[in-house]
């Protein structure tokens, strides 16, 4: 069986222990040649291990003429935890003063509105008035073609057709009277010939 290659975790431990070990300064073409020779970790891989480390501030970097340097302490590292402790410790104090404030409030206002038997009663009213509301606005809802906005537009709708209906009558019975006249022909002879039945009335 093949043996397993280093996790990026591992390789990152590796290769900080190259800088703790020697407490020395490298360039990367260095780094590439000791991380293969002294801990294992494939060449091709150095570059990006030393960055990871670099953007998590393990391991620092600086460019000196031409050429770019990078170091680690292993008191360095420690500094580095110490700090992001004392970061998580400061924000938790923060989160529990925060905390502390809002239960000072609540107990103010409880204070200022003591649960007495009329504000109980209020609450319990006010509670049954909005499942009420709820449930008219519900049938409400159901009811939707009754709604008062609806009938209004209905209303309008009908009006508009009524006259519509009457403007075409108008019309007919304008066309039907100049062409009798014109014609000499009975009004019943041209309805008949229209196919217009007996039943057409005349909408007022």
């Amino acid at each position: 069986m093949a043996p397993r290659g280093l996790s990026l975790e591992e390789k990152r431990t590796k290769l900080l222990e190259i800088f703790y070990d020697s407490k020395d300064f490298y360039q990367l073409k260095e780094l590439e040649k000791l991380g293969p020779k002294l801990k294992g970790i494939v060449s091709q891989t150095v570059k990006e291990v030393l960055q990871s480390l670099v953007d998590d501030g393990l391991v620092q970097g600086d460019k000196i003429g031409a050429s770019n340097f990078f170091w680690s302490f292993p008191s360095q590292r420690g500094t580095i935890v110490q700090n992001r402790l004392d970061s998580v410790k400061e924000t938790r104090a923060g989160h529990e003063a925060q905390l502390a404030e809002l239960k000072t409030a609540i107990e103010h206002e409880r204070t200022l509105r003591p649960l007495s038997d009329s504000r109980a009663a209020a609450l319990e009213q006010l509670t049954s008035m909005k499942k009420q509301l709820a449930v008219l606005q519900e049938e409400i809802d159901a009811y939707g073609a009754c709604d008062p906005v609806k009938v209004e537009e209905k209303r309008r709708a009908v009006t508009l057709a009524h006259e519509a209906a009457v403007r075409w009558t108008d019309n007919y019975s304008i066309l039907l009277s100049h062409f009798t006249r014109q014609s000499g022909m009975d009004a019943q002879d041209i309805r008949r010939y229209l196919e217009i039945g007996d039943d057409y009335e005349d909408i007022f």
